[in-house]
């Protein structure tokens, strides 16, 4: 279970980042964001999770 908080503390700090070091580049890809169709960003969600899941398995083994 102190895997899953660790998991989720990293995930705060990552998405921290952007806005912290580019507020204005962040507002901007937001705004980019908001225009992509909800079928691309599921696709892309999608892709980033098997990533994760992949990357996951090799590094947990």
């Amino acid at each position: 279970m102190t895997d899953l908080w660790v998991a989720l503390a990293l995930v705060l700090v990552l998405e921290g980042l952007m806005p912290f070091l580019s507020p204005r580049g962040y507002r901007e890809t937001v705004k980019k964001l908001a225009e992509i169709p909800d079928r691309e960003l599921r696709i892309f969600g999608l892709i980033s999770m098997v990533l994760g899941v992949v990357f996951l398995y090799l590094v947990r083994g």
